[in-house]
This record gives C-alpha cells, structure tokens and sequence, in this order.
C-alpha cells in the first residue's frame, strides 16, 4: 500500500508528549522548520502506519518539537556523493567526475531539525567542522539493478540535509566514512516531500551560517541526476527501504574559502531548500 501523505513530518505532539507521523498541509505556504524556531503553532494531520505507507486522518494534532523525519531505526544507510555539482567542481578545481563519488554515514549519523543539535565530539574540535549543505531522498521500497526510468518509482519523498565534515580527518584519508560519518552528523528535515509534489531536478539550495548566506545554487547544477544516481548505487547492490541518500552539495563551503570558514561553537546553521523549507541546527560541542 502507498502513503498518501504529500508533505510528511515527525514529531511530538502538545496533546500527548507521543512521537507521530503528520501531515502538514501548511507546508505548502509555509516554511514548518523557521515556523518552529520561531515557536509559532504548527498543525499536523495524524497520519497512521509507518513513514512507507502512511494514511492521513482527520486528526489534528500541535506540534511541540520536530523530529528527524524517519527514525534511525529505520534507515539500514546514509549513502552520499561527493562532488556532484558543476559549479562545486569548478570551485575545487577538480575535473567533472564521469562516475558519481562516493562514500557512506551510519545510521547513527542521522539527527533532526532545531532544537536537534550539530554536535561536534571531543576529538575533533579543532575549528575545522564543515558545513555541506544537501538535496536529500529516502527510498521507498527495496531494489537492485533499478533501470534508470524506473528508479524515481524508489523515491519515498526528499527533504533537506547538511552533510556536516570533520575536515581535519577527512584530508588525513583517502576514505571519508570516518570523518563525515560522527554521531548526529547528518541532519535531515524539517519536512519529507512526497515526489509528486517537487522536482528534484530544479530547486534552489541555499547554506545559511549565523544569517549570511554561504551556499546559493539550484540542483540542476547536479553532474548525476537523482535518476542516474540510483541507478547508479543499485547495481549489483540491493538499496534497502529506508535507505538515505545525500546528493551533494554545492559550492561555497568553508572549506574552500579565503579565508577558510568553520563551524563554531553555538553558530546558527540552516539548510534552505525550495519546497521543502528551512532545516535550522544549533552547533553544540560535546
């Protein structure tokens, strides 16, 4: 059975201090994850079932915070690219890859929107945290070797990312799950888009750090498209449901800037996609 909820949120409701799925039709007009930092009154639909086939009731009930919107428990792994922007290349003064880079997050990585935090462990608080902010998808059903016109059918829906970096370790290896894969490392939210209510090929993508814009750019600077990248990932391999994928980020991160640009302790960092809405984190240092 398919969900028939068109913009998904998970969260705990005023009414019972319970953990729900919901449907936010406000979504539409109204950015949900800026809407809860700024502690104004969201409603949701109680949707029943799970985030893969989900029914929207007449319930309504209030939010009183966010969550991620799939639980950790169910995503078997965060799958990334890396360098999948034209105008990301060019910064990087890398060459146009011909296949997608990649690299993967445990589940364990995975956290939510405001007041979900970006925590930076111990061990890498030397000032060298990196923001990357990301399209992100979550697969809708199991599937290998998926032809290229058949995978959006695996899409469950898209929300926003940011693929936080520990910068520091990752240049001390060629292999990059270590240092982007720490706890709480890949926030997603506020809100999960169903496919037929966004085109994945064409939004605005914006990096927002202590008010000033970082990142500005459009998914159709995408060198693989989200068709082309399952595909890609599924050959040989079984994409499992609840399999997140970040599709990279564009340019403009700190890592590239003169002078260079980190993550600090208390900074506000937010994630604009359009249709999707604003993903809003603190920066906490353990």
């Amino acid at each position: 059975m398919s969900p028939n909820w068109t913009h998904l949120i998970r969260f705990i409701a005023v009414e019972d201090g319970l953990v729900h799925l919901g449907q936010v039709d406000a979504a539409k007009t109204t950015d949900i994850g800026l809407a809860t930092v700024e502690k104004k009154e969201v409603k949701a639909k109680l949707v029943t079932g799970s985030i893969f086939d989900g029914v929207v009731t007449d319930k309504i009930l209030t939010v009183s915070q966010l969550l991620s919107p799939i639980e950790k428990s169910e995503v078997p792994l965060i799958r990334c690219l890396g360098l999948n922007y034209h105008d990301h290349a060019k910064e990087a003064n890398m060459p146009i890859p011909t296949h997608p880079v990649l690299f993967i997050k445990p589940r364990t990585a995975l956290s939510g929107p405001f007041p979900q935090k970006i925590s930076i462990p111990k061990f890498v608080q030397d000032e060298t945290t990196d923001y990357e902010a990301e399209l992100t998808l979550v697969i809708s059903k199991d599937g290998r070797d998926i032809p290229e016109d058949k995978a959006l059918d695996y899409v469950l829906g898209y929300t926003a990312g940011n693929d936080v970096s520990a910068r520091t370790e990752q240049f001390r290896n060629s292999q990059w799950s270590f240092s982007k894969g720490l706890d709480l490392s890949a926030p997603i939210g506020p809100v999960l888009v169903a496919p037929s209510e966004i085109d994945p090929g064409n939004l605005g993508i914006k990096a927002i750090l202590n008010g000033d814009v970082v990142q500005d750019s459009n998914t159709k600077q995408a060198i693989f498209s989200v068709a082309r990248t399952i595909a890609f990932l599924s050959q040989g391999t079984t994409l499992e449901r609840g399999t997140v994928i970040m599709l990279g980020t564009p340019p403009g991160i700190g890592a590239m800037r003169t002078p260079k640009l980190w993550l600090k302790k208390q900074d506000d960092m937010r994630v604009w996609i359009e249709g999707i809405g604003t993903l809003v984190n603190e920066v906490y240092y353990e």
